[in-house]
């Protein structure tokens, strides 16, 4: 019986490995594995040279013009994004992003509503409210029109999309 399994074993881990390496979706032979990066003119998804940004939140779209800087490249880069953002003192909702962003802060003495800001290296900051501030941010972007801004973001948490327009 030991013999029979000791001599079994070998070709059942050989057809297990083959199995594992089995796709279920084979590739042609005249196609690659690799896709073919599209032009970011012709496709909106991924058009990262855009410097019009997609705000929605649940009914409301807002749209924003970006900064040009490291910070908005890297932040364009990890676009879309839809994320649950935290409400904060009345005035703002924030979130921390998945992967840190290059950043160069100053203080802008004052808040203005529909400001995208970056606190540190990763924390994505919408405000919608104005007001002077002590800290320091990276700017991303403004809202163009933010009428409305405050009460599609609320008082509590919400779900926010962005996205280049």
């Amino acid at each position: 019986m030991k013999r029979t399994l000791f001599l079994l074993l070998p070709f059942l881990l050989v057809f297990l490995g083959s199995m594992a390496c089995k796709t279920d979706n084979p590739v042609p032979e005249n196609q690659s594995s690799m896709s073919t990066p599209t032009d970011p003119a012709t496709n909106p998804v991924t058009n990262t040279s855009s410097n019009r940004l997609r705000i929605r939140v649940g009914s409301s779209t807002f749209t924003a013009t970006l900064q040009s800087n490291p910070t908005v490249t890297a932040f364009k880069a990890q676009l879309p994004l839809t994320l649950s953002m935290k409400e904060l003192n009345g005035n703002e909702k924030f979130v921390d992003l998945p992967n840190s962003l290059p950043s160069n802060a100053t203080n802008p003495g004052t808040i203005q509503t529909g400001d995208l800001m970056l606190y540190g290296s990763n924390t994505l900051v919408l405000f919608y409210e104005t007001f002077r501030t002590s800290y320091s941010y990276t700017k991303l972007s403004r809202v163009d029109n933010p009428t409305g801004l405050a009460a599609a973001l609320g008082r509590s948490n919400v779900t926010v999309t962005f996205e280049i327009e």
